[in-house]
């Protein structure tokens, strides 16, 4: 080996990492050293892998999980790297907005200036003509919701195709309360447009995922529109106590439960761009 050895106390100060480090990006297989002595076990590093190191470094400056270090670091090229590191962001991102959200919510539940918060939110009502829905009903807790819902609407989308396609936007209802402690149960609906291939379509699914086939009378909404990172729980309860607050103030009382309607691309949008509407039937 032509390249310069450095031993593991000059290889750390060169890549600006501790020797503790070393070892254990070692043990997982991050940076394994050039030659390892068999007599004594000590390690030697390659200068060429100062850059690797460095590299490492500064991810973990990110908060970077090491597994996920590992799927940057070993790309199989720049841009790939570049695009893993994309991804791991833009998670991140998501989640402070999230947090941020959260932190607002509980501003003002805790300071008590819960009608300032709740002043926040737009809310106007809507009609919606009568529907066909093809539907999944599921009892489930809060943590598996968010799954479970993009899993229900995008099954019931595909299934769409075969009922005449998609005549409105997709929604959730929430037949009773969807908390830690309370299972609901919720309903993934989806319009469509051919109610005799709808029936034909749920009898051929049998009581798999729980589908149905209802009609859904004409109604007006009492709605507010939410960001994706508005959407996370508890802080989307803030968008729902807000219309019922709107609700109460202009003498309308809830014709149903409560429910949530996806406009957009949920996998296409940003934290702050809005997904959702919160809405109760109202009468």
């Amino acid at each position: 080996m032509d390249e310069e050895l450095l031993g593991i106390g000059a290889f750390a100060a060169r890549a600006r990492l501790s020797a503790k480090a070393l070892r254990l990006y070692d043990r997982l297989g991050l940076l394994a050293p050039a030659r390892v002595d068999g007599g004594t076990g000590y390690r030697f590093y390659r200068a060429g892998q100062v850059g690797r190191a460095r590299t490492i470094a500064l991810l973990r400056q990110l908060d970077m999980p090491l597994a996920v270090i590992a799927e940057v670091v070993d790309a199989d090229d720049g841009a790939t790297a570049a695009d893993r590191l994309d991804a791991y962001w833009a998670n991140v991102e998501a989640r402070v907005a999230g947090q941020r959200t959260l932190a607002a919510y509980l501003r003002g539940r805790l300071s008590g200036r819960s009608s300032e918060m709740y002043g926040k939110f737009v809310v106007e009502t809507v009609d919606v003509p009568e529907q066909v829905l093809i539907t999944e009903t599921r009892h489930t807790l809060v943590d598996e919701l968010p799954a479970w819902i993009g899993a229900s609407l995008g099954r019931l989308e595909e299934a769409a195709r075969e009922c005449g396609g998609m005549t409105g936007e997709p929604f959730v209802v929430y037949h009773s309360e969807v908390s830690m402690e309370s299972d609901g149960p919720a309903e993934a609906c989806v319009p469509v447009a051919d109610e005799a291939a709808a029936r034909e379509w749920a009898a051929r699914r049998g009581r798999s995922w729980e589908t149905a086939v209802r009609v859904e009378p004409a109604r007006r909404l009492a709605r507010t529109r939410i960001t994706k990172a508005q959407v996370a729980h508890p802080q989307i309860m803030a968008a729902f106590e807000a219309v019922e607050q709107w609700m109460a103030a202009e003498g309308l009382s809830p014709a149903g439960p409560c429910r949530e309607v996806y406009f957009a691309d949920w996998d296409a949008a940003g934290a702050e761009d809005p997904v959702c509407d919160v809405a109760f039937p109202v009468s």
